[in-house]
């Protein structure tokens, strides 16, 4: 494998350093979440096809699942035609082998919430309780 990160330069990360990330469901095409690269973050998982974001909470590296278990193994990385949103089409597993999860509430997309009546309604079901995930 090339250690030729010449492709990063592509990349525009803001003036944190930062760019959106995309996470999507290579099988389903479902948005399962969006989180932040930086550079390291982006190169660690062009290099390990596994996803790695910026947490900005925790100030440092999040390689996801490293808490929860629910690890992105990246199939695909895509940038956009203005190189400031990153594609990650990802396998996420399936609940019956411990993935399928993506969401820190226990659903399988972030995207759980749908705005009816002028309301958000929470209309994904929970598939594993947090306090489970989250010892």
């Amino acid at each position: 494998m090339s250690t030729n990160n010449s492709w990063l330069e592509a990349v525009k990360f803001d003036d944190r350093g930062l760019v959106t990330a995309i996470a999507q469901d290579r099988h389903s095409g479902r948005i399962l979440m969006v989180a932040w690269m930086n550079r390291e973050a982006l190169a660690e998982t062009a290099a390990t096809r596994r996803a790695v974001y910026w947490s900005r909470s925790r100030g440092r590296l999040w390689r996801k699942g490293e808490e929860s278990g629910h690890v992105q193994q990246v199939s695909d990385i895509r940038l956009d035609c203005d190189g400031d949103v990153i594609l990650l089409q990802v396998d996420h597993g399936d609940l019956a082998h411990g993935g399928g999860i993506a969401c820190h509430t226990g659903r399988e997309s972030c995207f759980f919430s749908q705005l009816r009546d002028g309301r958000w309604e929470a209309v994904d079901p929970v598939l594993k309780d947090p306090e489970l995930i989250y010892k």
